[in-house]
């Protein structure tokens, strides 16, 4: 990249700054261009605006920070292989690629090195990491070649559906993915291997004729669907989510033994306690505060955040460490946790419980009276929890109901906590992370296992303390790992597209609200315009497109930092037994300080960190799918005898198809097809997300109160359709135009500062 510019040399042209962007694909940030011209301080500024003036033509685009020409792939990209071309090479396609706004996705012609091992070689239908590179002219009309770096998901030549008997014998598999309705199999009788009517199955599918139903052979008998506890089957299932642990890992786990003070610090007399869910099985992180007793930080504290030590446990290359790569993290259902780890790791040995010794990587964090960290130091140490909490019971002790528990620790140990807590929320307030106000749904079943309730858990200050404080052991983590040159692998959130950004303004101009033009993207800018709308009828509707501008969060070795928390590092330090990047973290801290076994081994570099990286972005997708298709096949369970009944619920979603629709009683999702929404012919807006009658002006906007009447429930898909019992809002006719989509995308679950997945295929 050495490109030295000349003394008083003007400024790069535009085309001088695309053809480096073109030359340097994946690798051009602001700094690498400023450098490569020979720019000064002096000159950023400039360079900035041409940059962004660029963005804003189209001319590049901007992600992880680095500048790209519209339509390229970065290097390391998830893809799915769809054929093989004339050579009999595969071919694939990037598994995230927005079409409306670069076209159809460009092929990648897999290269497959003569030594693979036939387990190894991907096939068609595969999704697997891949290694780019840029073709210099362009090959069987691939525009990229790639090597693969791990195949990810095997092809699914399986089927997961209920099966219905026919009284003849044999019987039909009905599907359960949504997107397989109407697409039975037959199964003949001796196909069946004596499966019961309701049960859910997998078949293997043969090709089927020209006429009639595909033939399937019935392969996997996973149990009767009369319990709701059956239905995370489905999704396990469903996307290949790993759920047994191989026999060596389990051995592993069972042999482990609990650490001792060898090569630690004893801290077993600092009263740390845990609070978590009143229903958490493992407590894997533990908190304590006290005032700073140092007088040049007078009024502030001295904050200690201590978390299980994975490492000691799970080490590099084991069986156990690759399982949990394998699985990337835990995933969660109402009824079921599939976990990363063992039980005998994950809810024992470093499972942080009350009077018990326990090994922890622990740092203390000394806070300054305005919340600002002034500086912090990490341990390893031996710890005793002084107490387990829950949410509920750490506020009622803070606000003076005490119970048998909390009453000896109020003083000494609860009321530190929270006093440091307000410190730390005044930082938070300055540094104006964004603010969305959407409230997160928790299902409750009942004993056996059928849906209770759905509930809106109340936000604590309980929760907001844990929150805070993890963010401020995260922030530590990454700080020292990059101060002492050991590669870390980081939590970032881009800042929001310009496109999108474009559409929320469309937006708000229809409500007669300005968003800034031409200013350095910040959250607070979106969190002036969500305390605008707040406790208005358009308040809703704000919050759900500002959250739909938003990028997804995601790890990589490459820094960008995490925009929603307006944070420039961040790395997951706090929870190694359910997320396989905190363990990479934990393990690049014993390196970096010198804390003894179990360290980041040398040789890891941003490469492998990077590859790495990518696949537990992929493995949390895919956690965050199966819950969220989960919570909908429960709830149409549980809906499937109501139909017919009357809800209240408002639009959650406006697309072109139609309108989607979210239960105000159970935050059940459910669909409208726009041919079915009133008598008028109504038209797609996507500037108002909403749908507008042509003749009438009728509108139905995201956001709306609406009340519905429920015609059809598919417990098996998780798919709800609604009739429109209301009318919408009043308007002016709109005349027919052309209208311009932009990719809609739904909610995804996941934290608050989490909530969205990038557009995807396949």
């Amino acid at each position: 990249m050495a490109r030295t510019k000349p003394q008083n040399a003007p400024f790069p042209t535009r085309e001088q700054l695309l053809a480096f962007v073109k030359d340097h694909a994946g690798r051009a940030g602001t700094r690498e261009i400023a450098r490569a011209f020979g720019l000064k301080n002096a000159d950023r500024a400039q360079l900035k605006r041409a940059l962004r003036d660029l963005a804003e033509d189209g001319a590049i685009e901007t992600r992880r920070k680095k500048h790209h020409r519209p339509g390229t792939l970065p290097s390391v990209t998830l893809a799915d292989i769809v054929s093989r071309d004339r050579d009999g090479e595969i071919v694939a396609v990037p598994t995230e690629w927005d079409e409306e706004a670069h076209g159809e996705a460009p092929r990648i012609r897999i290269l497959t090195p003569r030594k693979a091992k036939p387990q190894d070689a991907a096939g068609v239908g595969d999704r697997a990491l891949v290694r780019v590179e840029v073709l210099p002219k362009a090959e069987g009309g691939a525009a990229y070649s790639g090597r693969v770096i791990k195949v990810l998901d095997r092809a699914r030549k399986r089927m997961l559906g209920i099966f219905r008997s026919l009284p003849g014998g044999g019987g039909r598999l009905v599907p359960v993915d949504k997107k397989a309705l109407g697409r039975e199999l037959n199964i003949p009788p001796y196909a069946t291997m004596d499966a019961q009517d309701g049960e859910l199955v997998a078949a293997d599918v043969a090709k089927s004729g020209r006429f009639g139903l595909p033939t399937g052979t019935i392969k996997e008998r996973l149990g009767s669907l009369k319990s709701e506890r059956a239905v995370s089957l489905i999704a396990i299932h469903a996307h290949g989510i790993p759920d047994v642990f191989p026999r060596e890992a389990l051995a592993e786990a069972e042999a482990a033994r609990p650490a001792d003070l060898k090569g630690r610090e004893d801290w077993r007399t600092l009263p740390l306690v845990t609070i978590d869910p009143a229903d958490a099985k493992d407590h894997d992180d533990a908190v304590h505060a006290e005032p700073d007793t140092d007088p040049a930080n007078r009024g502030g504290f001295i904050v200690t955040v201590a978390i299980a030590d994975v490492a000691h446990y799970v080490r590099p290359g084991s069986a156990l460490d690759r399982e949990a790569l394998e699985r990337g993290n835990s995933v969660y259902f109402p009824d079921r946790v599939v976990p990363m780890l063992p039980e005998r790791i994950s809810n024992d040995l470093c499972s942080l419980k009350p009077s018990v010794d326990r090994a922890a990587m622990a740092v203390r964090m000394v806070i300054a009276p305005d919340g600002r960290k002034r500086s912090h130091s990490f341990h390893r140490v031996l710890m005793r929890s002084a107490a387990k909490l829950h949410y509920a019971q750490a506020q009622d002790a803070f606000d003076g109901n005490t119970d048998d528990t909390t009453a000896p620790l109020k003083e000494s140990v609860l009321d530190p906590l929270f006093a440091a807590y307000r410190a730390v929320q005044k930082a938070r307030d300055a540094r104006a992370p964004l603010d969305l106000d959407l409230p997160e749904r928790k299902i409750l079943l009942k004993p056996d296992g059928t849906l209770d309730r759905v509930i809106v858990p109340q936000r604590l200050d309980s929760h907001r303390l844990i929150e805070e404080f993890m963010i401020l052991a995260n922030v530590a983590a990454a700080e020292t790992l990059e101060k002492a040159g050991v590669p870390p692998i980081y939590r970032v959130h881009d800042e929001p597209s310009l496109e999108r950004v474009e559409a929320l303004r469309d937006l708000l101009r229809t409500l007669d609200m300005a968003f800034p033009k031409g200013t350095v993207l910040r959250p607070s800018l979106f969190n002036t315009v969500l305390q605008q709308v707040k406790g208005t009828d358009t308040e809703i509707l704000v919050n759900e497109v500002v959250l739909r501008s938003q990028a997804q969060a995601e790890y990589s070795a490459d820094n960008y930092g995490h925009f929603g928390l307006a944070l420039r590092r961040y790395a997951h330090f706090t929870s190694p037994i359910r997320r396989y990047a905190d363990l990479i973290v934990h393990r690049g801290l014993i390196r970096a300080l010198k804390l003894g076994d179990g360290a980041l081994p040398d040789g890891t570099d941003l490469k492998s960190l990077n590859e790495i990286s990518a696949r537990i972005s992929a493995s949390e997708r895919r956690a965050m799918a199966a819950e969220r298709e989960t919570t909908d096949r429960l709830i149409a369970h549980h809906l499937a005898d109501r139909v017919g009944a009357i809800f209240e619920g408002r639009i959650g979603g406006v697309t072109r198809a139609g309108l989607f629709v979210k239960l105000d009683e159970t935050g059940a999702d459910g669909f409208i097809p726009a041919r079915n929404i009133g008598d008028d012919y109504f038209q797609y807006h996507e500037d108002r997300h909403a749908m507008i009658g042509r003749s009438t002006g009728e509108t139905y906007r995201l956001g709306d109160n609406v009340t519905v009447k429920l015609v059809e429930a598919i417990p098996v898909a998780g798919a709800l359709r609604f009739e429109l019992m209301s009318s919408g809002r009043s308007g002016k006719p709109v005349p027919v135009r052309p209208v311009r989509d932009r990719p809609t995308r739904a909610r995804a679950n996941g934290r608050r500062d989490e909530r969205l997945p990038r557009k995807r295929r396949g």
